[in-house]
């Protein structure tokens, strides 16, 4: 037996979707129902664990065997479901799921299967929700089933065994995406995929007693807010928006065509009725609270106070960087309060009156501590290390500007650099106290949405319009910096001619970046510095309406979701690369760090959060900056730089 190809169905009555993996499992409730197996590819098998059968022994002699190699889609599950009550360690399974992602394909078996065009007998089945709905939820007691809480299979016998033929024919797709996927997983990216697992399944410790005193307050708030907004406006449920909408063109006789955060302000500046205006500062207010996050923590935490499965690796498809799940922690409020320590002792006591005295806003308090809700155990503390504009940094490599890797080696001020290029200004006049000091608002937001092709439009996207700058302004600004930064610009257009000749020719092109584009008839693979590789599949060069060509590839549309063609061009090719190569710095920054014993507990986007002994004199905040800033073998002359803190709670420094 070289291989094992599984799938399972398990009962919990812990809701995975809101609670995680972790907890769901660790539910004293929790039961494997249906184990479904292939050995070395040959027939499945079906083991009714819920009615009693057993799995054979040498099957589960195999699941600890280190020389018999596990397959599942989105393996994390099934082996940590498995590891409950066998011997199967992480290090011996292969997810058919991260290879998908690897290859370019979506997630979930389904939309895999279909985007690979397998045939029906390989395709997931649809009946699937229906049943696992039936036998793997709680159900609710009623009359006509008895006050029974949870479905087993004689109550239904015939649904069973259409559930056992789902579970078999799951690892007959599964069989059928493995074999279809174009490329195996690399072996580096199946280590950084183990170390994944042991961060997500180690957790991170969550303060209870400051969840639950922002619930409290929340709570107490959102009822006085309601209910002053109730008494102003006489509405049964002033919260809701088609209600409010009908009452403020009623006040103010104006048609109201959204009461989203942007447009609140400009009607509490020109409604020009005080009551209208303070039920909609009101409303303000009470957007301002973000205790979503608070409750999943709180549904989320298992019983030795720490919240896991907080990473998807290889969430963001087409880069390779991870997505956040449950608390989200990649989209965390940004904390500005001067003393937090205060702030969390009231909000910890559930001290809504001390909160408003020292603060004023209680809801924007609660969301700036939301970060802070991450704790490391006692007597240790965070050492938080981040890479500093790693973006800005990696661009600047790749395409070689000489004048921004010479910032970088030197004094790192980016943006007042791009000012100085940008407007002939030197750089030293660009400072706190002199007038040329506004053109650093000029350098930065350049700086932020230009170095992918960007025009206007993305700077006004980044909020050129907030930061005092005129509309008519924007293109100068546009022009200037593309002028200063000639070899980006021509990075741009190099990706993608290259990649349109390698489309439609099949020619195969590298740069001295490292950067290599070849073509097969699937796919368009760009290799990336570090031997890690990029797939577009399906692609095609199409004339466009003005007669220029345009690249075209299936891939998963962000907005619709969808698998379906999808446009790209020399920016966005740039971008992609960019932010793929600067995921592969912290990946190499990780592998040294999991090596070195340091215990990481999260990451978010370029930064790491490690949980390390307070006296611990080998696991220090220097020596992890130190690795950050320590390039990779392959990029070469890459000018990394990091910065760092230690804290009590998790925070933005």
């Amino acid at each position: 037996m070289n291989c094992l190809s599984i799938d399972i169905e398990t009962y919990s009555s812990v809701d995975i979707s809101k609670a995680g993996l972790y907890k769901y499992v660790q539910s004293f409730d929790f039961a494997i129902l249906l184990f479904a197996y292939s050995v070395d590819g040959g027939p499945v098998q079906i083991v009714d664990l819920a009615q009693g059968e057993e799995i054979p022994p040498d099957i589960i002699a195999a699941l600890g065997d280190i020389n018999v190699t596990k397959y599942a889609y989105n393996a994390a599950f099934e082996q940590y479901c498995l590891s409950k009550y066998y011997t199967t360690p992480i290090y011996q399974w292969r997810c058919t799921m991260v290879q998908g992602l690897y290859c370019g394909y979506p997630a979930g078996l389904s939309a895999v299967g279909e985007a690979l065009g397998l045939s029906e007998d390989k395709r997931k089945l649809t009946t699937g929700k229906a049943l696992i709905r039936y036998f793997c939820v709680p159900c609710k007691p009623t009359k006509t089933n008895g006050g029974r809480t949870r479905n087993l299979p004689h109550h239904e016998p015939e649904k069973w065994e259409l559930f056992k033929e789902y579970c078999k024919q799951d690892v007959v797709t599964e069989m059928a995406v493995k074999k279809h996927l174009h490329h195996e997983l690399p072996i580096s990216e199946q280590m950084l995929w183990i170390i994944d697992q042991h961060i997500n399944s180690g957790g991170v410790r969550v303060d209870v007693d400051l969840i639950q005193g922002a619930l409290s307050i929340d709570e107490e708030i959102t009822t006085e807010l309601t209910d002053r907004a109730r008494a102003i406006t006489g509405l049964d449920n002033p919260n809701s928006i088609p209600q409010l909408k009908q009452w403020v063109e009623d006040q103010t006789g104006t048609p109201v065509d959204s009461l989203n955060k942007a447009d609140l302000q400009q009607i509490i500046d020109t409604c020009g009725d005080p009551a209208v205006a303070s039920v909609l500062k009101i409303r303000q207010e009470l957007g301002k609270t973000s205790v979503a996050k608070y409750r999943t923590m709180n549904t989320a935490v298992c019983t030795d106070g720490r919240v896991r499965g907080l990473l998807q690796f290889y969430g963001a498809n087409r880069t390779g960087r991870w997505a956040g799940r449950l608390v989200q922690v990649q989209n965390l409020p940004r904390n500005y309060l001067e003393t937090l320590d205060i702030a969390r002792s009231l909000v910890k006591a559930g001290n809504t009156e001390g909160v408003k005295m020292l603060y004023g806003t209680v809801p924007d308090t609660i969301s700036q501590l939301i970060r802070t809700a991450f704790i490391p155990e006692d007597n240790h503390h965070f050492l938080v290390a981040d890479f500093s504009a790693i973006e800005a940094r990696v661009i600047a490599w790749l395409a070689q500007e000489h004048w921004r890797l010479d910032v970088f080696n030197t004094h790192g001020k980016i943006y007042e650099a791009s000012a100085s290029a940008m407007f002939g200004v030197p750089v030293e006049r660009i400072a706190k106290g002199n007038p040329e000091y506004a053109l650093r608002a000029k350098g930065k937001v350049a700086e932020l949405a230009l170095g992918y092709q960007g025009a206007a439009g993305a700077l006004i996207n980044m909020g050129a319009l907030n930061m005092g700058l005129s509309e008519e302004e924007l293109p100068d600004i546009v022009q200037r910096w593309r002028s200063s930064n000639k070899r980006i610009v021509d990075m741009w257009y190099t990706l993608e001619n290259m990649a349109l000749h390698c489309i439609e020719y099949g020619e195969s092109n590298a740069l001295p970046s490292g950067i290599a584009m070849t073509r097969d008839e699937k796919t368009l693979t760009v290799t990336l510095p570090s031997g890690r590789q990029l797939f577009y599949i399906e692609p095609r060069v199409v004339l466009g309406d003005n007669g220029r060509k345009q690249i075209w590839y299936y891939g998963t549309n962000q907005t619709t979701r969808k698998w379906e063609l999808i446009q790209t061009y020399g920016g966005k090719l740039t971008e992609n690369i960019v932010q793929a190569v600067a995921r592969d710095c912290l990946a190499y920054s990780m592998h040294i760090l999991y090596k070195a014993g340091y215990k990481m507990v999260m990451h978010i986007h370029d930064e790491v959060v490690i949980e390390a002994p307070l006296a611990d004199p080998t696991h220090t905040l220097d020596n992890a900056i130190s690795v950050m800033c320590t390039p990779a073998p392959w990029a070469k002359g890459l000018p990394l730089n990091a910065d760092g803190f230690t804290t009590n709670y998790y925070k933005k420094d």
